[in-house]
This record gives structure tokens, sequence and C-alpha cells, in this order.
């Protein structure tokens, strides 16, 4: 499966901002931030590959783009001109030197490694299923009140997002676009909050939104109905309840329909500037940008992968947009110099590597504006697999950790929640966290309805409960070997950014 996970920033962006703007502006490329890898599309002589082209914005130079485009051998499938990205196919190998060349082209380069063909997400482990059997013995559990699955929803009480319902459970004018797999809108949890008219699937690059396109493919695309139950699953006597179970969910579905479900950047692309247009008020996204993990400013195509993503989802900021993401697995320090990546290109032959985070950016995470989200368990501590760092994550959230048992009927310390065809399981990862902190966004909104994506930004820290670096060496797994360091203070640190955030607090 691919990288389904979570995920950057606002007065903590401005490194990010300061250090994008250099990598995307007219510098040279400064010291290699990673051994150059060419990319299959680039040495291929066979297939169809395809290509951001992104450029200035005015009409003039995106027409005569589009004109290179076809004489070089390439087809445009969209322009999104208002944000100057393109995505192109074609057969040519030369075709992204070629049109580098382009007068007008600020960069461009492969979104992939491999042809494309017919039509990464951040859970860590299997999903395990709820059989009706042990779903009908958890039923009886929950107390008055409560939604019949509600007992085993610690995550939902270490965030008072039980109590919170009670006061505001949220506003219906308010969406969260769940940026994933497809959502399973028939699902009972579900269909009375979705929003099928902010729907739709991108998985081409351009926005299809006949009915029912944002739906999963089959069941093992289980990711984005997760997500979606974690955020606005109904009161209503069935199953399990949302953190913000008042509010609207849309899904705009870029995973790739094959076993893989890989998150290529033309879908991403497609997606924020859908959602933008539509009026989603918050993004999920639970996923880093296929195929790499770590996009290198000094090699051309990560560099239009960059470059592309960052123009959608500035352009989604700017139309009152605010995007939530996770911080990914892999227990990887965002703040260090030096970090191995061994997963990418995903997509074909993945080549170790050693990157800069500062200089080779986990996208959507890194991006400046972004919400970067750490995963924490019932105990409150770190998860054994969050990736974290100082001054990069935002703040964290209850993601699971299966080392970390809590006191409910399943003692499972995984997050419990809607999966598709009427069914419930469990998921642990930073991809569970990021919907929680989405979800109490929007009870912000809901609280804050003309509140900017950077007003968003500094409620959910202001309204954060932070435990501070633990006094022990971190062994997230117990198996006597320190797994990560803490750096910062009881205000700001790496494991927790700004804090755990409060659903409770947030609408009051």
């Amino acid at each position: 499966m691919a990288h389904l996970r979570s995920r950057r920033r606002l007065a903590l962006a401005v490194p990010v901002v300061l250090s994008l703007t250099a990598s995307l502006g007219f510098l040279p490329a400064a010291a290699q931030a990673a051994p150059y890898v060419e990319s299959t599309a680039q040495a291929a002589d066979a297939g169809t590959y395809a290509y951001l082209v992104n450029t200035r914005t005015d009409r003039h130079t995106i027409a005569s783009v589009k004109k290179a485009i076809a004489a070089d051998g390439g087809s445009v499938v969209v322009a999104y001109e208002k944000i100057g990205v393109i995505v192109a196919h074609s057969a040519n190998p030369d075709f992204a030197a070629k049109i580098r060349k382009v007068r007008g082209v600020q960069s461009a380069g492969a979104s992939r490694t491999s042809p494309v063909t017919a039509a990464g997400t951040t859970d860590e482990g299997a999903v395990q299923y709820l059989s009706k059997a042990e779903a009908a013995k958890l039923t009886g559990t929950s107390a008055t009140g409560q939604e019949p699955l509600e007992a085993d929803q610690w995550d939902l009480r270490a965030i008072g997002a039980d109590k919170a319902s009670r006061i505001d459970p949220g506003s219906r004018r308010v969406t969260v676009g769940v940026i994933d797999t497809g959502v399973d809108d028939t699902h009972p949890d579900i269909a009375p909050n979705f929003s099928a008219s902010q729907s739709a699937n991108c998985v081409s690059g351009k926005a299809d939104t006949t009915y029912g396109a944002w739906r999963p493919v089959d069941a093992d695309h289980y990711h984005g109905t997760h997500v979606a139950g974690e955020i606005a699953a109904a009161r209503n006597g069935i199953g399990v309840a949302g953190v913000a179970p008042g509010v609207k969910v849309a899904s705009i579905t870029v995973a790739q329909p094959d076993a893989n479900q890989l998150f290529y950047p033309e879908s991403v692309v497609c997606a924020f500037v859908f959602a933008a247009d539509h009026g989603i008020e918050v993004t999920n996204n639970s996923y880093y940008v296929d195929p790499w993990l770590y996009n290198c400013m000094d090699d051309p195509d990560q560099r239009a992968i960059v470059d592309a993503v960052n123009r959608a989802q500035l352009y989604a900021q700017r139309k009152g947009t605010l995007n939530v993401a996770s911080a990914g697995n892999s227990n990887d320090d965002l703040d260090s110099h030096a970090l191995v990546d061994a997963s990418s290109p995903d997509d074909s032959t993945a080549v170790t590597r050693t990157v800069d985070p500062h200089e080779c950016f986990d996208v959507p995470t890194q991006l400046p504006g972004v919400v970067t989200v750490s995963a924490t368990g019932v105990t409150k501590a770190k998860s054994y697999y969050s990736s974290y760092g100082d001054h990069v994550i935002d703040v964290a959230a209850p993601g699971g950790d299966k080392y970390q048992v809590p006191d409910t009927p399943s003692q499972n310390g995984r997050i419990l929640s809607t999966l598709p065809n009427n069914q419930y399981g469990f998921l642990q990862g930073t991809s569970m966290a990021s919907p929680h902190v989405a979800a109490v966004a929007a009870l912000l909104k809901s609280r804050h309805p003309h509140a900017t994506p950077a007003q968003l930004q500094v409620l959910l820290k202001a309204q954060a409960d932070n435990p501070g670096c633990p006094t022990a060496p971190y062994d997230g797994n117990g198996d006597g070997v320190v797994d990560a360091t803490c750096v910062g203070g009881k205000r700001v640190n790496g494991f927790y950014g700004f804090g755990i955030v409060n659903a409770l607090r947030a609408v009051r």
C-alpha cells in the first residue's frame, strides 16, 4: 500500500517559507542536498509518462507553453491556469528537458518514475477488522448516551471530544475534505454528514464529479473511510462517533485504483484546487505525495513536484482552506540534517540515499502554512512510529499505539473508526492523528466562521495541551533502546509542537 499517513506551519513555518522561496526562485542550486538520481522517466525510451509543467500565470505564457507541449510530443491533460500548473502526458523521453527551455516555464519534470497506467498513505500496519460478533459484544459496554462502540474510542475522551459534542458538535456550514483513497458515503455513520456536491475523483489530475466517483474502488481502499469516520461519524445511535459529528465531510479521491494505492502529485494538485474552488474549509492529508518520500530541490523532477503541489495548496489557503497533514510514520527527526531514505522512488526501483529534510521536502507536510501533526497514544506519549522535529511539528493528536494499552473493553491501543461496507476496524498511524486535528479545526471554524487559515492555526496551537518532553529517555517500543530525543521546552517541543489538541477547549 502507498503512504497513507499524516503531516506544517505559520510562525514556525517561516524557515520553511524562506527555504522554499530560495529553492523555487532563480538562485543556482546550492550544495547538493542528495545524490542526483536520474528518474526512469528521463531514461526510458518507451511508455507514456506524466509531467508537471509550472509556468507564469498570464494567459499569453500559458497559451504559448501549451503549444510548446504539443510541439515537443506532449498532450495537455489539464491546465490549472490560476496557479500556472499544467499536467501533461508524453512518450517522448526528452520531453522534460525540452520543455524546461521554453520561455515562461519555471520548473518542469516527471511526476512519477513509471509509465502512466489506466485508470502513499500514513497508517502503520494492517487494519484490524471488527467482526460482527466482536462488535455485538462491545456494543453492550458503552454507557447511556454514548454511541454503541464509543467505549472503545479512548481517543475521543483523550481530547475531550465526547464532552465537546454536548456543547457544540460543529456546524453543517463547515466541511472537511478528505484527500485520500475515497470515502464510502453509504456507510450509516458517514451518510448523514456527507457532502456529495463537494466531492470528486482527482486520480487523473482532472476532477471527475460523476456521482459516486469519490468512492473507494474496493474494500481494500479503506483508509479514506476510516479517516472520514474519525472526523465526522454521526452521533446517530450507530457504531462510533466522530470528533466533530455535526460538520460535513467530503471525499476527494487521489489514490491510484490498483493495489499500491499511490498518490501522485498531479492528483493532489487537482484535489487542493478542487477543495479551494468548492468552499471546503479544512482538508485532511494523511499521506505523502508519491513517488518520493523526500523531494530534493537539486533534482528537476522532484523540484517540479514541490513547486506544483505548493502552488496548489497555497491557492487553497488564499481561498480560505486550512490544510492539515500527518508527519509520517518513519520515526524520523524532521529537524535533523541527515535522514536515510531507502524507499524512493516507490513506483519503480528504490535507491538508498541520505537527505537533509531542510532541503529535501516531505510533501505536503513540509509546505508553508500546512499544519503538521504528530501522533500520540493513550498515555499521551509520542507514538513509537511517529516522526517528530523541533520547529517542525505544529500540534499532536491521538493516532494510536499498540504499545500503549488503554483501559477499554478491547484494550486495543489503535483508533477505532468506520470502514467500507458498513464495517468498523482499528488502525494506527499519523494518518489517524491528522483527522483528529482537522476535526478540531472544523470545530474552531464553526465557532469562529470568519477566521482565516492562519488564524485557525493560531487557535489550534492556543487550545492545545503540551505534556512537555519526557523526563526519561524515550523508548517507544520498550526494547531498552532510546528511539528518539525530544528537543524543546514545555510550551513548544519536537514531540508535540504546541501540544495535543483539545476539542473541549475549542468549543468553549
